[in-house]
C-alpha cells in the first residue's frame, strides 16, 4: 500500500478465516473472556455448566463483534501506525464492508444469544459493552479528548460484572467493585503503553495524553490513577465480599503496582539521557499479570470457601448476603 491509498481504494486479497479471526482482537479477548470466567465464577450461586459456558461464548463474541467495528472504523488511523498497519484491513486482506458486517453479525448474535440463554439483564449489559467500544469510545471518545482511555476504560470493565449477573440476575455491591477495578486499572495501564508508542499516535492525529498534553502530565495521571486503583482492588475484602486470600493478595499486588509506578512517575522527561523507556514498558507489562493475579485471586478465594477450608467474607451474611 503506498502513502496515498487507504484501505478503501487497495485492491483486497482473497480473505480467510485467520484474517477474520485477526479482527476480533484475540490477544485482547483473552483478558475478557478470563475476566467474565472469574466474574462467573466469583459470584455466589450456581449455573448450569452449559449455561455458564453459553454466556462466556456470548461475551467473547460481543467482545469480538465490538473489536472487529472498531478497527472497521478506524481502518485508515490503523494504516497510520506502525503497530496496527499489518492488520486485515490496512493491509487489504478483509474488505472494509465484509468487516463491519462481520462486527455487527457477531455482536447481533451475542445478545440474542445472552438474552434467550441466559437473561436479558446480562444481554442489556452486554449491548451496553459493546455500544460503550464501539461506539462511545471508538467514534466519539477517542478521536475528540485525551481523557478517551479514562471515559472508555469502561467498555472493558464490563466483563466481569455480566459473568457474576450471568449467575445471581442481579447487580450489587461485589460486581460494581469488580467494574470499577477494571475501570481504574485501564489508564495506567493504556497510559504506560501510550508513553512508548506516541509518536504512532501523533502521526495520525490521535489526541492521546502523551501527544496532547506531554510525558510530564501523563506520568502524573499513571501515579495519580495507580494510588486510586490500590484501594478500590483492596475493597471487596474490606466489605466482607472476600476473605483473607484474596485481600492479601490484593494488598501485595498492588503495592507492587504502586513501586513499579514511582518511577515512571518519577522520571525526569527533560535530561538529554537515552529513553529506552524501561520502567514504563516494565509498568505496562505487570499492569497484564496484575489484573490475571487479581481475579484468579478472587475465583481461588470462592472456590476455598466453597469448599469449607476458609470463611466467608466478614460481611458476607450481612451486607452482600
Amino acid at each position: 500500500m503506498t502513502a496515498t491509498q487507504s484501505p478503501t481504494q487497495i485492491q483486497t486479497l482473497p480473505a480467510e478465516w485467520r484474517d477474520f479471526f485477526a479482527l476480533t482482537k484475540p490477544r485482547v479477548m483473552t483478558l475478557v473472556i478470563f475476566t467474565a470466567i472469574c466474574g462467573l465464577l466469583a459470584a455466589p450461586g450456581s449455573i448450569h455448566p452449559v449455561l455458564g459456558f453459553t454466556a462466556v461464548l456470548a461475551i467473547a463474541m460481543g467482545a469480538g463483534g465490538s473489536a472487529v467495528l472498531n478497527q472497521w472504523w478506524e481502518a485508515d488511523l490503523d494504516a497510520g501506525m506502525k503497530r496496527t498497519a499489518k492488520r486485515p484491513l490496512p493491509t487489504g486482506r478483509v474488505r472494509r464492508e465484509d468487516a463491519r458486517d462481520f462486527g455487527l453479525f457477531l455482536s447481533g448474535v451475542s445478545i440474542f444469544l445472552m438474552g434467550v440463554a441466559v437473561g436479558w439483564l446480562a444481554a442489556a449489559l452486554l449491548l451496553a459493552a459493546i455500544l460503550y467500544y464501539a461506539v462511545i469510545y471508538t467514534m466519539w471518545l477517542k478521536p475528540t479528548t485525551p481523557q478517551n482511555i479514562v471515559i472508555g476504560g469502561g467498555a472493558g470493565a464490563f466483563p466481569p460484572l455480566i459473568g457474576w449477573v450471568a449467575v445471581t440476575g442481579e447487580v450489587t455491591a461485589m460486581p460494581i467493585l469488580l467494574f470499577a477495578i477494571i475501570f481504574f486499572w485501564t489508564p495506567p495501564h493504556f497510559w504506560a503503553l501510550a508513553l512508548f508508542v506516541k509518536t504512532d499516535y501523533a502521526k495520525v492525529g490521535i489526541p492521546m495524553l502523551p501527544v496532547v498534553a506531554g510525558e510530564r502530565v501523563t506520568r502524573n495521571h499513571i501515579w495519580v490513577y495507580t494510588l486510586v486503583l490500590a484501594p478500590i482492588a483492596v475493597a471487596p475484602w474490606l466489605i466482607g465480599g472476600t476473605s483473607w486470600i484474596y485481600g492479601t493478595t490484593a494488598v501485595a499486588l498492588s503495592l507492587l503496582f504502586i513501586a513499579l509506578a514511582l518511577p515512571v512517575a518519577r522520571r525526569d522527561t527533560a535530561t538529554n539521557a537515552p529513553d529506552p523507556m524501561v520502567e514504563e514498558k516494565r509498568l505496562f507489562k505487570f499492569s497484564i499479570v496484575y489484573l490475571f493475579a487479581l481475579f484468579a485471586s478472587l475465583v481461588a478465594d470462592r472456590v476455598l470457601e466453597t469448599q469449607g477450608l476458609i470463611g466467608p467474607g466478614i460481611l458476607a451474611g450481612g451486607i452482600l448476603g
